[in-house]
Order: structure tokens, then sequence, then C-alpha cells
């Protein structure tokens, strides 16, 4: 049997998704879902101060890769005891979630297990499915894994279908960074197109990149969706003071017209796995009120 650890969260959902957690035997110090994975020995920590202010993590977070250093630690010990035979972690950014030079630097290629180390690339929705594939290929249940990427393929095609049916088509910013502001890319674009919304910042495919409130003026959308990396709903809340305090944001048509919407994007919006398909589904309730029934409301997204 597989002796799996999972350095990232999305990769701890697909693990879940694909009837493998029983077989998980280590996690990130972010890997929060399933609940049953709460009690799995934590291998990693992060380096900065998480609880800081969208500003100082941002500082701490550059100083940390000016000086290549890395953003999280990996704990040598925990993985010499867990003996893995699979370490599954990710390249696609240092910042958000241990990377596959954090592993290269552990004693992970040095343990008597040998574990099998496979880093996922999660840059656009495609991947994400790519990922799912590799995780399944690789703990040898790719049928599995077939059944499980029809099953979320189909659910997002039917929310799209629906959203897009309801006609209208709003300019919609997703603000995936308070202080500096950063607007969300990767899959976040696709997933507001496939929600019936009309995508204004960030480019698919492509690392959320910084923006200027000058460009937020001129792109003036309709809606506003914050959700920023690693932040719940009452943290999202608690840091919106970047925004509301700055005199350009009272100037927004989103602000003027009460369509500004906070969302977790710590379990949903950036976690490249299974629930980028809730994330569609909330993405539809905020877009299309009237099309959609607000499930997901007040728990993972709610009205500012």
């Amino acid at each position: 049997m597989p002796r799996i650890v999972s350095l990232i969260s999305s990769a701890t959902e697909i693990i879940h998704a694909l009837g493998q957690t029983p077989n998980q035997v280590g996690r990130s110090h972010e890997c929060d879902f399933p609940p049953e994975v709460a009690p799995l020995p934590v291998c990693t920590k992060p380096t900065i101060d998480v609880h800081a202010d969208s500003r100082e993590i941002d500082r701490a977070v550059k100083d940390r890769v000016q000086n290549a250093l890395s953003v999280y630690e990996v704990f040598d010990d925990v993985l010499e005891r867990l003996q893995p035979t699979h370490i599954i972690t990710q390249t696609q950014c240092e910042v958000c979630a241990v990377s596959l030079r954090d592993v290269e630097r552990s004693v992970a290629s040095r343990l008597a297990s040998r574990p099998q180390i496979i880093s996922l690339t999660p840059n656009s929705l495609a991947d994400v499915w790519d990922d799912i594939r590799r995780v399944a290929c690789a703990l040898e249940v790719s049928e599995q894994g077939g059944e499980v990427l029809a099953q979320l393929q189909a659910r997002m095609c039917a929310i799209s279908k629906r959203a897009r049916a309801a006609g209208e088509r709003p300019r919609v910013a997703c603000i995936e960074w308070q202080e500096p502001l950063m607007a969300a890319g990767n899959w976040m674009p696709e997933l507001v197109e496939r929600a019936g919304g009309v995508n204004l910042l960030g480019e698919p495919g492509k690392h959320s990149g910084y923006l200027t409130w000058a460009e937020l003026v001129k792109a003036d959308p309709e809606v506003i969706v914050v959700a920023p990396c690693g932040f719940d709903l009452a943290r999202t809340g608690q840091q919106m003071y970047w925004l509301t305090e700055r005199p350009e944001w009272h100037g927004l048509r989103a602000v003027q017209n009460e369509r500004v919407y906070l969302a977790d994007g710590n379990q949903y919006f950036n976690r490249p796995g299974p629930r980028l398909v809730e994330t569609l589904q909330i993405l539809s309730e905020i877009l299309h009120p009237e099309s959609f029934k607000p499930s997901f409301q007040e728990t993972a997204w709610q009205k500012l």
C-alpha cells in the first residue's frame, strides 16, 4: 500500500477525491480538507508571519525570495519517521505552497523508502485536470482518476451552461491580494468566463500579477470579487480597509452599484483541485443571483 505525504492542500483534496485518504500518512500545515486529515503528522511550516497584514506578508515573502530563501520549511525528521512512498508537491508557485525545490533541499531524496516525488503544475484549468490524472497514475488508480475527472467536468459544464444562459455578462475584476493589489490569474479568468462573466484583469494560464489602482479605475468593473490567496472569509473582510480607504475606491462602478463581494480565497478560489467546481458555483451565485440559489452565501462568500 502507498504511504502518501501531501505538501500542498489541493493535492490532499485530490488524494481524497481519488479515495486515497486512508493511505495518506502526512500533510502540510495548510492541509485542512477533508477534516479527517487533521490528525496526520504535519511536515511543514511557514518561515514568515502568516498572521501579519497583507502588506507585511508581501514584504516578507519578497525578502525571502530575493535572498533565495524558502517561504516554507520541510521537517526532515518527520519525513524520516513516516518513510513515505509518494510525496506530492508543486512547481507552480514558491509563495503559495511548499515547492519542488523545498522538497529537494530536504531529506526526501535520501529516504530509505525512495519516495516518488510528484510535482504538480496547475497554471490553468486544463493543468488541474492533468494534475489529477498524474496523481491517479502515480498512485496506480488511473481508472478512478478518469471517473473523478469525468464527474468534475460534467458538474462544471452543467453550472457553466446554466450561468451562460442567464443572459447578463457582467464585467468582472477578481482581486487576489489587497495590498499591494494583485489581479487573479491562472485558472480564475477561465472560471469567470465559464460563470458567464467577462474577465477584465489577470490572464488565463499566467501567474497573478500586480495591479495598479490606475488600471483598476480604468477597467471600472461592474462586479468586484475579492478572494485573497490564503485568507478565509473573515480575514478577507478584516483586510478590506486597504481598498475601502483609498479615494479611488468610491468612484468605481461596482462600489457605487453595491456589487462588491468577498470570498474565501483559501478554501476555494486559490486551491487548484476538485473544489474549483464549487468555486465556479460561487462565482455563478454572485454573478447571477436570479438564476442560482445562494448555497454558499455567508459561508464562502458575502456581499460587502
